[in-house]
């Protein structure tokens, strides 16, 4: 067998590791950014979706995006049997498992913008319909060879596919289950409900950010020139652009260094660069990730003031960031580098690719979101609503959807302190309701 054939073939098995690897991020992330009642909860769901889409995306996922068909969608290659496709020039069944990957992200994403307060059924029935009407018809408008891919869309790794798409989805489910309990007050100023552990979303930006590597440097699918190093320097570079970026506007505005916010601006930067990290110079990789920086801090306060309540910050993180990103290669793709499409706008370009950029945030940015409302609200009337009860969000999803905490010992030692404060001070009243003593 064909040496490079091989070793394309490792290559992107690795990567497709490293980007269901991610999945333990997302977990990490959105446990540590949510509160601990609710861990567990948010751990399992997260597992569980993914099985899901992975057997819908063996079923038909795949087919719709890749099979053959029309420009709006394919139609064939369903129950992908692993055969190889000639001319890929590596196995089929790792590009399948490659992809795949890509499709499990894009709906923990959208599930961002459920946390705290959906219903389990609701994840179970969304990751179904998500995963077969609507990432596919997006995958397969870019990367399927669609019609966005006529006009020379360029999204080299996901900005729009992946995360515009799952952060449109999750738009779409923040409006309908509305804001969680106590996240907002009568006079529309927000409170901050923070997460339970910031050593979790440190961790989980690490894991994420290692795991982009397969993310961007992997849609190579190829050692050929070994140009996935190029790849993941601008990866690299933009993330670390983001992190400072994010850093320091929050220290000017805020007068402190956000933690969560410097976080948020790392994912920022790898999100943004996910379309263009093969098109564009190291220059423009870490103007990207600074630019995407600030907008993830200005992002996420133009949301809450909408009272748009996003426990993880998807809408900013992959939708905000995700546009930019995509816009990007409007601006910065070099002649050199635009093997899809045209050169940028600051490379004599003029504004064509930049209008194919917008063109494929609008039309892919207003399907995802319709089709997801559309679907949720459905879901709404035949599931008897989106949301848990009251009683059931205030006492956490873990008891409430699964009957045990994440945290079972720490949660049952809060629990046992409430009962003894409410008998102690039910036994000793405060001095004013005693009786008067008498001398």
């Amino acid at each position: 067998m064909d040496t490079v054939f091989l070793m394309n073939s490792l290559w992107v098995m690795i990567s497709a590791v490293l980007v269901i690897l991610m999945i333990g991020g997302f977990i990490l992330l959105e446990t540590g950014s949510t509160r601990m009642k609710n861990a567990g909860h948010i751990a399992g769901k997260t597992i569980l979706t993914f099985g899901i889409s992975s057997i819908v995306f063996w079923a038909v996922g795949y087919g719709l995006i890749f099979g053959e068909g029309n420009s709006i969608l394919g139609f064939s290659d369903f129950f992908y049997s692993g055969y190889d496709v000639e001319g890929l020039g590596l196995s089929g069944a790792v590009f399948f498992l490659f992809q795949l990957a890509f499709a499990g992200i894009s709906l923990t994403i959208a599930f961002g913008g459920f946390a705290e307060r959906a219903k389990l059924s609701v994840y179970l029935v969304f990751a179904l319909l998500f995963s077969i009407l609507v990432y596919p018809f997006i995958a397969h408008w870019i990367w399927g060879g669609g019609w966005l891919a006529e006009h020379g869309k360029q999204d080299f790794a996901g900005s729009t596919v992946v995360h515009l798409t799952g952060a449109m989805a999750a738009l779409a489910a923040t409006i309908l289950l509305k804001p969680r309990i106590g996240k907002f007050n009568k006079d529309g100023s927000a409170n901050n409900i923070e997460g339970h552990n910031q050593v979790f979303t440190a961790l989980s930006v690490l894991l994420l950010w290692v795991g982009w590597f397969g993310f961007n440097a992997g849609s190579t699918v190829s050692v050929d020139g070994a140009f996935f190093g190029f790849v993941a320097l601008n990866t690299n570079l933009a993330a670390a652009a983001g992190t400072v970026a994010a850093m320091l506007i929050s220290w000017i505005v805020l007068g402190k260094a956000d933690v969560p916010m410097m976080l948020n601006g790392a994912l920022a930067g790898l999100v943004a660069i996910t379309a263009s990290c093969a098109f564009v110079d190291t220059w423009a990789s870490v103007v990207i990730g600074l630019i995407a920086g600030i907008l993830v801090f200005y992002s996420i306060r133009f949301f809450e003031s909408r009272k748009i309540d996003d426990p993880i910050f998807a809408l900013s993180v992959h939708g905000t960031a995700g546009v930019w990103g995509t816009l990007s290669t409007g601006l910065f793709a070099t002649p050199e580098l635009a093997t899809v499409g045209n050169p940028g706008l600051f490379y004599g370009g003029g504004f064509e690719q930049l209008g194919v950029q917008a063109l494929g945030v609008v039309a892919s940015g207003a399907f995802a979101f319709i089709v997801s409302f559309i679907i949720l609200s459905i879901m709404k009337v035949t599931m008897k609503g989106l949301r848990v009860t009251e009683e059931e969000e205030i006492i956490g999803l873990d008891i409430s959807e699964h009957g045990s905490y994440g945290y079972p010992e720490l949660v049952n030692k809060e629990a046992a302190a409430e009962v003894s404060m409410d008998v102690t001070s039910k036994s000793n009243p405060p001095l004013s309701s005693q009786q008067p003593s008498v001398n």
